[in-house]
């Protein structure tokens, strides 16, 4: 029963994560007492994906304290799909991590106080060592998507196989059969989350394809679908590509105001990429 008890607990900070409430989630979390260890279990497992996901909607690096914890926890009480779970977790927080790094040396090429020369021999020299850790990740996931208990897991970690093709390794066509995956294993599972963030991808496939009706399709049902599940971040991050599209198809006022809306709600959630990415499609537009 108290399993059972805690459930809507859970549920509720599953809910309140998506909604970009990361605090209150923790919050919430860290004032039940767990009566079990399979309760300590579940409640560890909850915080590590809730600091894993804020870390990488707010580009921070916070999570090892929670990781560590839900580790411990499966050290008194093993559990193989927990122990999946955090290896996952472990995995998207990587993968954030060098997204995050990519993003700060983009940053400093526009830094008129470094020598172009210099940040060229920086990249060349960081290059090796980037490919090696983005090879190591697809190794991960792939054991990952493996060993995955069910088939939602399974398509979670084919989607971060897709991501980790696309945007560490260079490998499109790679990164689309992963996708097309995720898709086929988020509809036979029912994961709404993991439909759309498949269709997000497929859809940016079909975008630099020049296919912008299919990208619409794709784009428009995986925003619907975030939007039914309650993920703040995501249905943000999808009408930013539905703003581009619109400029795309030659509709500006259309993607200004779309920008615009993502760009308020972006400062208040304090998502500072897409704040960012709203803001320049702001200008473009305008300009």
């Amino acid at each position: 029963m108290a399993e059972i008890a805690l459930s809507p607990v859970l549920e509720s900070s599953t809910a309140l994560m998506r909604a970009g409430r990361w605090s209150t989630a923790t919050t919430l979390l860290q004032a039940v007492t767990p009566a079990t260890p399979a309760e300590r279990l579940a409640i560890a497992a909850a915080l590590a994906e809730v600091a894993v996901d804020q870390d990488f909607a707010q580009q921070t690096t916070n999570a090892d304290h929670a990781l560590a914890v839900l580790e411990e926890a499966l050290a008194g009480s093993p559990d193989a799909i927990f122990g999946w779970d955090l290896d996952f977790l472990r995995l998207r927080e990587d993968y954030g991590t060098a997204l995050l790094t990519g993003g700060e040396e983009v940053q400093s090429g526009t830094d008129d106080r470094v020598p172009a020369e210099d940040l060229a021999k920086r990249a060349d020299a960081e290059a090796p060592a980037k490919r090696a850790d983005a090879e190591a990740l697809a190794k991960r996931v792939e054991q990952l998507r493996d060993t995955a208990p069910d088939d939602a897991r399974a398509g979670h970690a084919a989607f971060y196989a897709g991501v980790i093709a696309d945007n560490l390794r260079e490998l499109p066509a790679d990164a689309f059969a992963a996708y097309t995956s995720a898709l086929v294993l988020g509809e036979r599972s029912g994961d709404d989350l993991l439909v759309s963030l498949a269709l997000r991808h497929l859809g940016d496939h079909a975008h630099t394809a020049g296919n912008l009706s299919l990208a619409r399709t794709q784009w428009e049902r995986s925003t619907e679908l975030r939007q039914k599940v309650g993920h703040l971040l995501g249905t943000l991050a999808q009408q930013t590509l539905l703003a581009v599209l619109a400029k795309d198809e030659g509709n500006p006022s259309a993607s200004a105001a779309l920008a615009t809306e993502v760009n308020r709600w972006s400062r208040q959630a304090a998502l500072p990429w897409l704040e960012a990415q709203s803001a320049g499609l702001m200008k473009e537009t305008v300009g």
